[in-house]
């Protein structure tokens, strides 16, 4: 072998070792230096629990809050969850609200309204009380892509334009989305029956975890990838769940504070039990949810409920419709809402062509409005309802 083939073996051998140290060692060929990103521990509970110190450069898609590299890849890792938790007075306090990322609030019967707490970015731990599914919500979770899972137990079933249950069963969730607790059971849903340190009627006491949800989401491969199914003769899924899914846009700063300080009103007149108002913290450019008059605390931490953003969306109310009281909105088209934040009011038009359209929000230029980063909570009333500010 002469000196020039002996010459090329040695480059190209220092060549691949150099490529080698390069991949194991971390360091990509600019010179920067890329660590793996940790998964995430548990705790006792069995809760997801993050590096609080790691750097916050990652936005959650659902309400632009910022976290780290090392929660987004456990986000990454299921479908955004929605859960049907109850707000009768004597389910309160409800375990896990302020661990959502977005809320949509409404009456279920009665004047009692109803959330559907909806869970991504967050491990919120135990949650509840789980109520029962109806209409409406079903349309609000289903704009979160191609899979978003939703859980609940039992719902409404009464023959018409409130079955829920049928309307679960005509989307074909049961395949690919749905938690009904009554196909699932214990150890997912727990009924809690001193949940609150009283004794209260068994509809109030169902608890289940956003993380054991997931995890029979995970068990059925109901992950953030929609599984292929069969809708006539064609198979679709398989992609990404937020493949298709657009989102809202978030302030980077901070714009000059308003003073909208205090919000109010009341879904059904004369119902103060289920009245809210919101309180203007301008030290944390968020609202304190104040409840039937008293502070709207989580069960899970003691902590008073804070949005960055409250949405009152009006839209047409119908019912009672049935001998169960349930009732019907109006969640397809357009229509008036007002959106405060940052201590201001912005008066916009909401907009949702389709049931799995996303809602979207504009000025009255037509411009897309960009939201504060925070959880979101979004009150739907009717067109009549008297907000104060």
């Amino acid at each position: 072998m002469d000196k020039k083939n002996i010459f090329l073996g040695v480059v190209v051998y220092l060549f691949s070792v150099v490529i080698s140290y390069l991949v194991f060692a971390g360091i990509g060929i600019g010179g920067s230096i890329t660590s793996p990103v940790p998964s995430a521990t548990k705790d006792a509970s069995g809760k997801s629990v993050f590096d609080d110190s790691l750097p916050k450069t990652e936005s959650c898609p659902l309400n632009g809050v910022k976290y780290s590299k090392q929660q987004r890849k456990w986000w990454e890792s299921h479908s955004p969850l929605g859960i049907m938790i109850e707000n009768h007075k004597e389910a309160r306090p409800q375990s896990g609200l302020v661990g959502s990322d977005i809320i949509y609030e409404a009456v279920a019967e009665g004047g009692i309204t109803r959330f559907l707490a909806v869970f991504y970015c967050q491990d919120a731990g135990i949650v509840g009380p789980v109520r029962s599914a109806r209409t409406y919500f079903l349309d609000y979770i289903s704009e979160y892509g191609d899979n978003p899972l939703y859980a609940h137990v039992g719902g409404a079933n009464t023959s018409g334009p409130a079955d829920a249950l049928s309307q679960i069963e005509k989307y074909g969730w049961q395949s690919y989305n749905d938690l009904n607790q009554f196909s699932i059971g214990y150890p997912t849903f727990v009924r809690n029956a001193n949940r609150v340190g009283r004794d209260v009627a068994t509809e109030h006491t169902m608890e289940t975890t956003t993380e054991a949800l997931w995890e029979v989401a995970a068990d059925r491969d109901w992950t953030n990838i929609a599984p292929e199914r069969k809708l006539g003769r064609l198979t679709v899924g398989g992609d990404d769940w937020n493949d298709t899914y657009k989102g809202w846009s978030f302030q980077d700063e901070v714009p000059e504070k308003g003073t909208t300080s205090n919000i109010s009103y009341e879904f059904w007149e004369g119902w103060s039990d289920y009245g809210v108002e919101w309180q203007y913290a301008p030290e944390t450019n968020t609202y304190k949810r104040i409840l039937a008059g008293e502070p709207h605390i989580d069960l899970n931490n003691d902590k008073q409920i804070q949005a960055s953003n409250v949405i009152v969306l009006l839209t047409t109310e119908k019912g009672p419709i049935d001998e169960l009281k349930h009732m019907l909105y109006t969640t397809t088209g357009t229509g008036n809402a007002l959106i405060f934040m940052n201590g201001d009011v912005v008066k916009a038009t909401w907009s949702k062509p389709t049931r799995e359209s996303e809602l979207s929000f504009t000025d009255r230029k037509g411009e897309e409005i960009e939201f504060a980063r925070g959880l979101t909570w979004i009150s739907v009333a009717d067109t009549t309802t008297e907000v104060t500010y």
